[in-house]
């Protein structure tokens, strides 16, 4: 039987940490398996992506496109034209998309139009917020995919009612959480807490980058009086986003941050590479974002997490582990952050299969397809 020809796609950061353990994973079955790593360059930026490969231990990528940015539809337009000469010189067996990004959807309409399987790791989240051009990606990737990959029973029941064939459906676990135990080590020994004179347990982190949160002054404003409220009782670590230094800029706030090297206020730092940003959240009384994956970290790591949007595609979180839903009103923030600092942390559960050994899972189904027995 010939080694089955696989494109793995990664397009933005998250995209990393949910890939390395696939292609490590993939690595170990030689002869069955040819892996093939496409980085689309959806982000370029060298914080943003660069380290990313060396701090995961990740190959360098066999193929990047280096698309760069632009609106929604010329990202999308972009790596479907350069994706597309991929595939035609390729002919991959199966292409593997991981997330919810541009790439992950502009990928997967690619590649079917061209009668390529596809699989998609971390499929079925929903948020049901259609302002969000995430949730977008999701419904249209996973409509079109042959196999999905799911991180939790929530994911399997949405897959179910939106009328996805059940043997289509495979439950895995989450290779986020494979990353973070693989890595979680590594980063407990870095000096980087200590060079900053942060204590274990006494400062919390920051990440914002969601349009709703940095593109109206109003609502990053009252974002930032909360969290400066906030820094009067623990010190806050902001790595700032690329997008929301710019907005914060634009709109005149750079007064409520700070770049120096003392443990009080909001503390402004350039993005952090993947190690870095988990040895500071292993060690933090409250992390405090819009991201996904972080809800799913902190989970995991039984730290608070405050996430400051309406909704979340990743409910589990919530009904198991360390995560409150508080949107952006200034108030909320603060009341729940408030509640947070004054209690024992929280005494959270990590969901089924969330156990470091999803991407194992995943190649064994692959290889079961290969045989043809999915």
């Amino acid at each position: 039987m010939k080694p089955f020809k696989v494109i793995n796609v990664v397009g933005a950061r998250p995209n990393f940490m949910k890939m390395a353990p696939i292609i490590e994973a993939m690595n170990h079955h030689p002869d069955a398996i040819h892996p093939i790593l496409l980085h689309t360059g959806q982000h370029y930026d060298q914080k943003m992506s660069h380290s990313f490969f060396v701090d995961l231990g990740m190959p360098r990528p066999d193929i990047n496109l280096g698309v760069g940015s632009g609106s929604h539809a010329e990202q999308t337009a972009k790596i479907m034209l350069e994706f597309e000469k991929v595939c035609q010189a390729e002919q991959p067996d199966l292409v593997v998309v991981v997330g919810d990004v541009n790439s992950t959807m502009a990928c997967t309409i690619t590649a079917k139009k061209l009668g390529i399987r596809v699989a998609h790791v971390e499929a079925g989240l929903r948020s049901r917020d259609m302002s969000m051009p995430e949730e977008i990606n999701r419904l249209c990737t996973d409509v079109l995919c042959d196999y999905l990959f799911t991180t939790d029973y929530i994911a399997d029941q949405n897959l179910l009612a939106e009328g996805i064939a059940p043997e289509k459906i495979f439950f895995v676990g989450n290779v986020m959480i494979d990353t973070l135990m693989k890595h979680r080590k590594m980063a407990s020994k870095l000096a980087l807490r200590a060079k900053l004179g942060l204590e274990v347990g006494n400062y919390a982190t920051l990440t914002m980058h969601r349009p709703g949160n940095v593109d109206d002054r109003d609502v990053l404003k009252g974002i930032l009086e909360a969290v400066a409220e906030i820094s009067q009782q623990v010190p806050v670590i902001f790595p700032i986003h690329p997008r929301t230094k710019k907005m914060a800029e634009q709109y005149g706030l750079e007064s409520f941050f700070s770049t120096a090297l003392k443990p009080e206020g909001i503390w402004i730092t350039e993005p952090l590479g993947y190690l870095e940003f988990l040895h500071l959240n292993m060690g933090a009384r409250l992390v405090m974002t819009d991201s996904g994956g972080l809800q799913e970290e902190t989970t995991v790591l039984g730290v608070p997490c405050l996430t400051m949007r309406p909704n979340t595609e990743r409910p589990i979180t919530c009904e198991k582990g360390t995560n409150i839903m508080v949107g952006s009103d200034k108030d909320n923030i603060l009341k729940h952050a408030r509640e947070v600092l004054s209690s024992p942390p929280p005494q959270g559960q990590i969901p089924d299969k969330w156990d470091g050994h999803a991407a194992k899972r995943i190649v064994e189904v692959l290889l079961r397809i290969n045989s043809g027995e999915c």
